[in-house]
């Protein structure tokens, strides 16, 4: 089982974090476009600001999960540190299926809220809202994908290193 595990994170975790820098590689065109055609051209599209805003949303949301397991999210392990085994043993699990049930039910409200506004369009895109709000649940199902295979083991800790 361990195995398969650690499979299905080396291949979904890079997987996640390469579509979110595509986002953010269009996203930054977009920007750029945006400020060209503002300053340059005499005005830039409506739909550049808002394609930005939900593109940087996007990203976010499909790279949490990859990040929470490489242990990259801010964090403070100060309480596993000074517990004893057991407790900390029991802590990991307790913050497995809080982290778990978090993105469940995010990925489950997000989900019912995007159906929910479909009849609403975008002002700049002028597509239908649960198009871009769909990143929302798609995100949460991710991160709540990656916190289940990487089961309720110790989160990484990111270390420093030290300059000498």
């Amino acid at each position: 089982m361990s195995s398969l595990r650690h499979r299905v994170l080396a291949i979904s975790r890079p997987l996640s974090l390469t579509i979110a820098a595509s986002l953010l590689l269009i996203n930054l065109g977009v920007i750029l476009f945006g400020v060209f055609m503002r300053y340059f051209a005499g005005g830039a599209p409506i739909w550049t600001d808002e394609l930005a805003r939900f593109l940087i949303i996007g990203t976010v949301m499909l790279a949490a999960g990859a990040v929470w397991v490489e242990g990259g999210h801010m964090r403070v392990a100060l309480i596993e540190r000074l517990l004893p085994p057991a407790l900390t043993r029991l802590l990991n699990i307790y913050q497995w299926l809080l982290t778990l049930g978090i993105a469940l039910g995010g990925a489950w409200v997000s989900y019912r809220y995007a159906h929910s506004v479909s009849m609403f369009t975008t002002s700049g895109l002028g597509v239908s809202r649960t198009v871009p709000l769909m990143s929302l649940p798609i995100g949460f199902a991710l991160l709540a994908w990656h916190v289940l295979w990487y089961g309720p083991a110790p989160l990484r800790v990111a270390t420093e290193d030290a300059a000498s």
